[in-house]
């Protein structure tokens, strides 16, 4: 191996090893005390307060979980959207992201077309409920972002899913 070859491997890893952040599911790692992705939470609000973020996620629900392979909404996720969409209606300051998101098997484009076809039902049902469709958008993150790092069906179930993030202003 020349020298130049050798130096290019070299910058390469070197390169590639400045792309890793241990810190990015927050303090305790996946699944850890700091499970909001080392999201700064302090801007939340008061949970108590029901125009706020933190009580939108911890009281009305900012997710909805899917069978394998599946799009469909589920009784249960119909019953936290129908309250997402209740809050967003008398909430008119915030927009949503809707995240769409699925677990390891599969591929990495099978995933992501999945996770799109998650938030897309999410957001679909939430434009039936009157929100307006200017204050939605989706996104697929696929196998990407997830909450457990598993082989196990009991983690495989928390990962698929949609997950409604919140924004401070109409149209996002």
């Amino acid at each position: 191996m020349t020298l130049a070859v050798k130096s290019l491997l070299v910058v390469a890893a070197l390169a590639l090893g400045g792309c890793n952040n241990p810190d990015r599911y927050g303090t305790g790692g996946p699944g850890g005390s700091g499970g909001t992705g080392g999201i700064d939470t302090t801007g939340l609000g008061d949970p108590s307060n029901p125009s706020s973020i933190a009580y939108f996620n911890q009281t009305v629900g900012d997710r909805v979980l899917f069978a394998v392979d599946q799009s469909t909404i589920s009784p249960e996720g119909r019953a936290v959207l129908t309250a997402q969409a209740r809050w967003l209606m008398t909430n008119t300051g915030y927009a949503a992201i809707i995240e769409g998101h699925a677990d390891e098997q599969g591929t990495r484009e099978y995933n992501l077309a999945l996770g799109a076809r998650r938030a897309a039902a999410v957001q679909n049902f939430l434009i039936s409920q009157g929100v307006p469709a200017n204050r939605l958008r989706t996104i697929s993150y696929g196998k990407e972002r997830p909450i457990e790092l598993c082989s196990t069906e009991e983690c495989y179930s928390k990962n698929r899913r949609a997950v409604t993030v919140l924004s401070v202003g109409a149209g996002v």
